[in-house]
């Protein structure tokens, strides 16, 4: 099954993504978010959201684990991880991926 947004294609049957930087593999959770990022692309999807999605778990106390998995992604879809411009952070809410 293949999940295509702007330059980004997600195979979920292999877990690969192929991105204008590459193919990579990914793990299961990563797979995940993209695949729930890719889904909504273009609106904002909050920080609780995806952890109630992908590690099934109301607890936002310590969100760490997703900010970490974010950079994962960004390291695999963005030109520059550091400037994103697909995966942006919408401060206060969550994340949203700028796909067309």
């Amino acid at each position: 099954y293949l999940l295509e947004r702007g330059p980004i294609s997600l195979n979920l049957a292999t877990r690969t993504v192929q991105t204008p930087n590459g193919e990579y593999a990914m793990t299961p959770k990563q797979c995940a978010l993209l695949q729930l990022l890719m889904r909504h692309s273009n609106s904002v999807v909050k920080r609780s959201d995806i952890m109630n999605s992908i590690w099934e778990t109301s607890y936002l106390e310590d969100t760490r684990t997703l900010d970490v998995h974010i950079r994962w992604l960004r390291e695999r879809i963005e030109p520059d991880p550091s400037n994103p411009v697909y995966l942006t952070t919408i401060r206060g809410k969550g994340y949203r991926l700028n796909l067309i």
